[in-house]
């Protein structure tokens, strides 16, 4: 054990008999530790340092809630790197993996969107032929034109039933020949 973490084990003794002057040494040498333990855990998680502070004052209260608990035949920091550790889990998890990204950065490295628009109108219209033409008619008006069943019915002269019998078998054709071609 270092001299340091003999001196701060021994502080924590002495706060723990009530030396108030011990207690306040004590944390004041924690919180300048503990600085450097919880910005280096920030850094590895690949966060800023803007919570250090309430991570800090989080396991300074934490230590002072559970200091009775401290083995005194064991070094001080290890324990008090220990709460330091899961403070910082903590307000890891609270937080949620989410790391802030400026997109203004990147936006060089971001492939500009593909105008799939055109090709896949095209591409719908070669494998429309495929159909019998009752069925092109029937993909055309509910697709296109955004018609009802009874609607397609009214217009083809077919009942409401057989036009859903007829656009559920031309959609199967249809995928089918996406399969095929793809």
């Amino acid at each position: 054990m270092s001299h340091q973490d003999h001196d701060l084990s021994l502080l924590m003794i002495a706060a723990r008999s009530g030396d108030e002057e011990a207690y306040r040494r004590l944390l004041g040498a924690l919180a300048a530790r503990l600085r450097v333990v919880v910005r280096a855990g920030l850094r590895q998680a690949g966060c800023d340092a803007n919570d250090e502070e309430d991570i800090v004052q989080e396991t300074l209260l934490a230590i002072h809630l559970k200091k009775h608990t401290w083995n005194e035949d064991q070094p001080l920091q290890p324990w008090v790197n220990a709460i330091a550790r899961h403070k910082l889990i903590d307000t890891l998890r609270r937080r949620g993996n989410r790391t802030p990204l400026n997109i203004d950065e990147l936006a060089d490295q971001i492939p500009a969107p593909v105008d799939r628009n055109e090709a896949s109108v095209k591409e719908c219209l070669e494998l429309l032929v495929e159909l019998p033409d009752r069925q092109q008619q029937i993909v055309r008006y509910f697709s296109l034109q955004g018609l009802s069943a009874r609607e397609v019915g009214d217009k083809l002269k077919m009942s409401e039933g057989a036009v859903r019998t007829a656009l559920h078998r031309a959609l199967q054709t249809l995928s089918a020949a996406y399969k095929r071609n793809h």
